[in-house]
């Protein structure tokens, strides 16, 4: 007989449907009520979420649960008012976003607070800039190249990224924003012969396709037209413009669009819109209680970033009213439409609110201390009147969940979905990581037990990241302001030379401003301003004695290709390390739940999102029976003090002893005062060595430590 749940979910779309509220939703159950909600309801769904981690949680989660498309609307990732650009990926999701919404079809859509907030480019913005190619379409390579670069696209050798675009010969390859992969068209005179997609990396044809569309590479338009709106909007916001090249007015007048340019957009249109301009009226709203809450954090956040950062008189701000919707009129936008809220907390029922059918789990973690580790769950077993349902990360978790059954003599069925439960005991290989149970009125209930609540800790997962590519921030050029004369730097496709100013040619009747880079034999290289990213700094010795590349050489493709196979036989020395490493046998922390986190709740302070992962990280590691190798990386104030002694009590605890190296003895000592205080409280000795520690000190410690547990 196969599982049927029933989350007692509101009627979308009845007498109360302007609002209505669902309570009760203990660890992830928010995951299966919006996928429920959502295949109910006749329309486009928008989940707005506290933060970006729980929209990228609900995403991965409800690809799984959910048969209807999923998509992110990403916030830029940048700090209000930054210097940096968002990534090319980011810009070609959320234009690909926008773009698929003003479709209406049925599908989830994802997105925090803060981005439901911005301000974004109008509908009408994208329509009247998209193209539709087809196959047979009659077309100049000229002609589109035309089309391409007012629509923002860069001119480079090989296409490898979103908004690039390359010719040779009588093919034309481009990377739409927004497109899975790119394109390839090959010309047959004026017309286009046929469109195929191809692998960026191999460079190798996929398949052969009929029609591409073709979205603006920003969400601003970067034509001729858009520059002049921008001048004249800026003039009406600032007033007196400064005459410096390096101000933001004179670099946009040229056509160089600096990183954070992103934070003027509003001056490329009449008026900016809003997400709800796209949506059609049968969209159906689901939000999260507490997001009222963090909408206003962000707008004091954002107002003090504006207030920190309207000094520079190169860079004059847009204040954040400009950028932003305020909260009331979003809310305001809310009200016109159904809306579902979902609260963790239980609420009051009335018409218009209900609590989910959930009960929360009992404490199972597996308790090594006890004589039997498994007591909690076999007690919870024996009571439960219902299936049980193991949900873990990966198929690496389900062989050690299985392992850790054997001895009970337990094989859970592994399923794909809910739909396939049909004996008392299932396993899914899921995203979910906080369990629940889910109480039926039919009687049949289920308990869905997640790792974390089995195993204690949560086994960290990386967000996989496409078409990332790492750049050394050290060697960035962001604007022209940060080049001098004479000064060596290094073009990606032609080798280390020496910037000798700016020119302005005539090419093809069109007069632009070129970078002039000074190469050996005293040759030239002119860039365009627009390929200011393709340069970046010299950091192989002084300017002086930089090395100059001789143009059209072989010897800059040789030191790269030499640099490609140095790379490739450190990896392959690095991963036999890694290996051997693996192969390894290392000692097993055992892990005591109770303990730890009485420990944990001695930290006065709320731990940040990034200290939680890093401490279930290097705790996950210290309890696998391999060496750790792993580096904890963060500012000073950050929270890595907290890091370690997270790890020093699991290790001390397990009988063995702590040494802490720091650099300083002042450091030493501080670390010294602080752990003394942390671990008061505990059995457990901690000394400070120094210079400043007597040598008579010294000698009777090092007798000593051999018999206690020691932190020094």
């Amino acid at each position: 007989m196969t599982f049927h749940f029933n989350l007692n979910l509101p009627e979308i779309g009845g007498k109360y449907q302007d609002h209505q509220t669902l309570g009760n939703l203990i660890g992830h159950a928010d995951t299966l009520v919006i996928a429920q909600a959502t295949e109910q309801f006749n329309g486009l769904s928008v989940v707005v979420t506290p933060d970006t981690r729980t929209a990228l949680r609900l995403e991965k989660a409800l690809m799984q649960f959910s048969k209807l498309p999923v998509s992110v609307f990403p916030d830029w990732e940048t700090l209000p008012y930054d210097n940096f650009s968002p990534h090319q990926d980011i810009i070609s999701a959320r234009l690909s976003a926008l773009f698929h919404l003003q479709k209406g079809n049925k599908q989830i859509f994802l997105l925090p607070i803060s981005t439901l907030l911005q301000k974004v480019c109008p509908p009408s913005y994208l329509a009247n800039n998209v193209l539709l190619i087809k196959k047979g379409d009659r077309f100049s390579i000229q002609s589109l190249r035309l089309q391409l670069e007012n629509a923002g696209y860069r001119a480079v050798e090989q296409v490898l990224e979103y908004g690039e675009y390359a010719v040779r010969g009588a093919l034309l390859d481009l990377y739409p924003m927004g497109a899975e992969s790119p394109f390839r068209l090959d010309f047959f005179d004026d017309e286009i012969d046929s469109i195929r997609t191809f692998d960026a990396d191999s460079q190798r044809t996929i398949a052969e396709i009929n029609e591409m569309n073709l979205l603006p590479a920003h969400e601003f338009p970067t034509d001729s037209n858009g520059i002049e709106h921008f001048r004249s909007k800026f003039r009406e916001q600032f007033g007196e413009i400064r005459r410096e090249p390096e101000h933001i007015y004179q670099q946009v007048s040229k056509g160089i669009l600096n990183a954070g340019i992103e934070y003027w957009q509003p001056l490329f249109f009449e008026e900016m819109a809003s997400l709800f301009d796209y949506l059609a009226e049968n969209t159906l709203f689901i939000t999260f209680d507490g997001i009222a809450e963090k909408a206003e954090q962000f707008h004091k956040d954002t107002e003090q970033r504006y207030e920190s950062r309207r000094v520079d008189p190169m860079r004059p701000l847009l204040p954040p009213d400009k950028l932003w919707f305020s909260v009331d009129e979003v809310n305001r936008h809310l009200k016109d439409y159904p809306r579902l809220t979902l609260s963790a907390e239980k609420v009051r029922k009335s018409a218009a609110k209900q609590n989910a059918n959930i009960e929360k789990l009992p404490e199972l973690a597996i308790n090594s201390q006890l004589k039997d580790p498994f007591e909690t769950f076999n007690k919870f077993r024996g009571k439960f009147d219902g299936r049980i349902l193991f949900s873990v990360e990966s198929e690496g978790r389900r062989e050690t969940l299985l392992e850790l059954l054997a001895p009970l003599k337990l094989k859970p069925k592994q399923v794909k979905s809910f739909a396939e439960i049909d004996s008392q005991i299932s396993l899914i290989i899921s995203p979910l990581d906080q369990g629940f149970i889910i109480e039926n009125t039919s009687g049949q209930n289920l308990a869905i037990i997640c790792e974390t609540d089995f195993l204690g800790e949560k086994v960290q997962t990386k967000r996989a990241e496409k078409n990332r590519k790492t750049v050394n921030p050290d060697t960035l050029i962001r604007n022209l302001a940060e080049l001098k004369i004479g000064q060596a730097v290094v073009h990606l496709e032609n080798g280390v030379g020496r910037y000798a100013g700016l020119t302005v040619l005539d090419a093809g009747g069109i007069k632009a401003e070129y970078l002039v880079l000074q190469y050996a034999n005293e040759a030239k290289l002119y860039v365009p301003v627009a390929s200011l990213h393709l340069i970046s700094r010299y950091i192989g010795g002084a300017d002086e004695t930089a090395p100059l590349h001789k143009l059209g050489s072989e010897a800059w493709a040789k030191t790269r290709q030499k640099a490609a196979e140095k790379i490739r036989d450190v990896a392959a020395e690095l991963l036999d390390v890694y290996a051997k490493r693996e192969s390894q046998k290392g000692f097993a922390f055992a892990y005591d739940r109770d303990s730890f986190m009485q420990f944990s709740h001695t930290f006065p302070f709320e731990e940040t999102e990034d200290q939680k992962t890093a401490i279930n990280a290097v705790i996950s590691d210290m309890c696998l029976p391999k060496a750790m190798d792993r580096l904890v990386c963060g500012d000073v104030g950050f929270g890595k003090t907290e890091v370690a002694m997270r790890a020093t009590f699991l290790a001390v605890e397990n009988h063995k002893q702590v040494a802490v190296l720091v650099p300083t003895t002042l450091l030493a000592q501080q670390h010294f005062e602080n752990f003394k205080d942390r671990f008061a409280n505990y059995p457990i000795n901690v000394e400070v060595l120094s210079r400043l520690k007597l040598p008579k000190s010294k000698k009777q410690f090092w007798k000593r430590w051999r018999k206690a547990k020691w932190i020094f």
